[in-house]
């Protein structure tokens, strides 16, 4: 699905050539809801026209490789979640290296993920969706936006901590993930709130807790995985920008530039701040280090866990 996002009267190439903002995720998930709040300011701001291009599927890396193998002049980049450090790790043959293939530009925001569960299942917290799966193992099924995905991982740490056993059905993205579960298709599923958050103040989903390391200002009343009481499920979803390798540095220090004015505009700010996404707005030496330490992470949890998505 593609959108063009630019300000009235500005021409079709803006100030320079069109940016293309290719997006792992299917419409309407978090990634895709972020990339097109932040493209339409780009544009706003820079007068350049923005594409958001969804290439969904294979846990993200259909979009990985099409940035990857992109003309390295900056007007193709990836905006994506913490997915892209987990493949590294979970992939025994990755199809592409995000440390050699990708330049971190900036990482936009970061974000919990939500546990959910179809209204219709009987259980009102987690401790009862623990007590209902171990009365019926292997019964249960969980949706997630796609192997390799922080709400794969997130099922799977529930399922190593609380020792439950669900099925894992993966979509490709948030929103027919948790379409599935509103469907009745699945019965539990981790989004992220962003994606999950109109569901559920819809009355579709139930949401019974958040793999933040505190409660969201916008579900007060939901409590942590800490807080009810299953320790070591803190995923924190982020979504950062990546560019081709190669780029030269002063595009890669342009475009961050570009997308750190972009989300100090306080009308932005507030969007993300409304849909439960904290701004970040890292330089690329920052966000570089980040993609590190979280490769690095996930491949320790994968020798525990026994993750592998191939």
């Amino acid at each position: 699905m593609f959108l063009c996002v630019s300000p009235a009267g500005a021409p079709a190439q803006g100030a320079g050539k069109t940016l293309t903002l290719v997006v792992g995720f299917a419409p309407g998930g978090g990634a895709d809801v972020t990339a097109r709040l932040v493209g339409a300011k780009l544009s706003e701001q820079t007068g350049r026209a923005v594409i958001v291009e969804n290439r969904p599927g294979a846990g993200s890396n259909i979009a990985n490789e099409r940035v990857a193998k992109a003309a390295p002049d900056g007007s193709t980049l990836l905006v994506t979640t913490a997915a892209i450090a987990i493949n590294m790790a979970i992939y025994r043959k990755p199809p592409f290296d995000a440390l050699r293939d990708l330049a971190a530009v900036t990482m936009i925001a970061s974000t919990p993920n939500l546990l959910v569960v179809n209204p219709a299942l009987p259980v009102k917290d987690v401790q009862e969706l623990i007590a209902l799966a171990r009365a019926k193992p292997g019964k249960l099924n969980y949706s997630s936006a796609g192997i390799g995905t922080t709400p794969h991982l997130c099922g799977e740490l529930f399922k190593l901590r609380t020792g439950v056993d669900m099925l894992h059905v993966p979509y490709n993205g948030n929103a027919p993930s948790l379409t599935a579960i509103m469907a009745g298709d699945a019965d539990v599923g981790f989004a992220a709130l962003p994606a999950a958050l109109p569901q559920v103040k819809a009355g579709r989903l139930r949401a019974l807790a958040s793999t933040g390391d505190k409660r969201s200002e916008l579900l007060p009343d939901v409590p942590t995985m800490k807080e009810a009481g299953v320790s070591g499920v803190d995923v924190t979803l982020w979504y950062g920008v990546f560019a081709p390798a190669g780029t030269p540095r002063d595009v890669v220090e342009a475009l961050a530039r570009a997308f750190i004015s972009a989300l100090q505009a306080p009308e932005l700010k507030q969007r993300l701040l409304d849909q439960g996404e904290e701004p970040v707005g890292s330089t690329p030496e920052a966000f570089a280090l980040r993609l590190r330490e979280e490769v690095a992470r996930w491949t320790e949890l994968v020798k525990a866990t026994g993750i592998r998505a191939d």
